[in-house]
């Protein structure tokens, strides 16, 4: 008894030394990262020496563009696509991520047909259809969800930052700052992403731009209403004057005021839209699961001709679904 005793105090012991040296360690790891580490990306940028250029250049990477010379269906997707990456930060412009989800969609289709050749299934039309669509979902479909639902987070995030950014702003002019060290304040002290996207807008306002176009810039690249009434609050005090603190003060209540009613409003549909989310995903995770798990309850049925009817139709009808889903839960506030 007694040496159970003696091993189970030797144990607690050395848990307590090795917690105690790891709290130490780990402590003084993350105050030296916090001391040495930039707010956010463009004071990082300047840190490590990047020119003025070289910080516009990548802020400014995937930045939304319309693409006319390409049909408008084609050019809507590509301009959403391009606006995705640029809210989920990808530090990969649009040529570069299609060609690399091509790539990798093909790699994985000549996989899956290894794979069939390997298992001794006679290649037929069907089982040729069914690694092409499965190559789709894997190599294509659940990268762009992803980063899609980054790209979600992020925004959100400058919705909630915008506020913050407009008091910050505001009590610096009533201090009697003059707007450009205003917003350099706000390039300081702010956070990802709004901090980089007002460094971003000084760089411009140095450059010789205005401060309205620069703003409505930011709105374009972000879609977001709050900015825009921001650069409407922005153009009628520059053309009509006023107390400029004041208007955005106010601008910052309403803002408040249009973010409570959204989240009241997305709490109440919450239900609705992981129904959506479920209803999206769940098929496809299925159907990738099922072939994972056993490939023969696909591949038997691809043999036949009607799957070449059958299988399109259903995926037709899985797309037409997603698009109705998502009209009925997107909720306009």
């Amino acid at each position: 008894m007694l040496d159970m005793l003696i091993r189970l105090m030797v144990l607690l012991a050395t848990f307590a030394s090795v917690f105690l040296i790891a709290q130490l360690g780990l402590g003084r790891l993350w105050s030296r990262r916090v001391r040495f580490a930039a707010v956010n990306q463009r004071l990082e940028l300047i840190r490590r020496g990047a020119s003025t250029e070289q910080i516009m250049a990548t802020l400014r990477k995937n930045a939304p563009m319309e693409f006319d010379n390409l049909p408008p269906f084609i050019g809507n997707m590509l301009m959403k696509l391009q606006r995705v990456l640029f809210s989920a930060a990808v530090p990969y412009t649009l040529p570069q991520v299609l060609i690399g989800l091509a790539v990798f969609t093909g790699i994985l289709f000549l996989l899956f047909m290894l794979v069939l050749i390997v298992m001794n299934i006679v290649i037929t039309p069907g089982t040729a259809l069914l690694a092409v669509v499965l190559a789709l979902i894997v190599g294509t479909a659940l990268p762009i969800m992803f980063l899609s639902m980054r790209a979600q987070r992020r925004r959100r995030k400058i919705e909630d930052q915008f506020p913050v950014a407009l008091d910050i702003f505001v009590r610096a002019l009533r201090s009697g700052h003059p707007v450009a060290s205003a917003l350099d304040l706000l390039t300081r002290e702010m956070e990802d992403p709004i901090g980089s996207e007002f460094g971003l807008i000084s760089d411009e306002i140095a450059f010789g731009a205005e401060l309205t176009d620069a703003v409505e810039a930011m709105a374009h690249r972000w879609d977001l209403e709050d900015i825009r009434m921001f650069v409407v609050s922005l153009s009628v005090q520059i053309e009509t004057g006023g107390n400029l603190a004041e208007i955005l003060e106010n601008l910052a209540d309403v803002i408040r005021n249009r973010a409570s009613l959204y989240r009241k409003v997305r709490s109440l549909s919450a239900e609705g839209r992981m129904t959506g989310w479920m209803l999206t995903v769940l098929p496809l995770v299925t159907f990738v699961g099922m072939f994972s798990v056993n490939p023969e309850f696909y591949l038997n049925v691809a043999r036949d001709r009607i799957f070449l009817i059958g299988f399109p139709s259903l995926m037709l009808l899985y797309i037409l679904g997603v698009f109705w889903i998502r009209h009925l839960v997107n909720i306009k506030v």
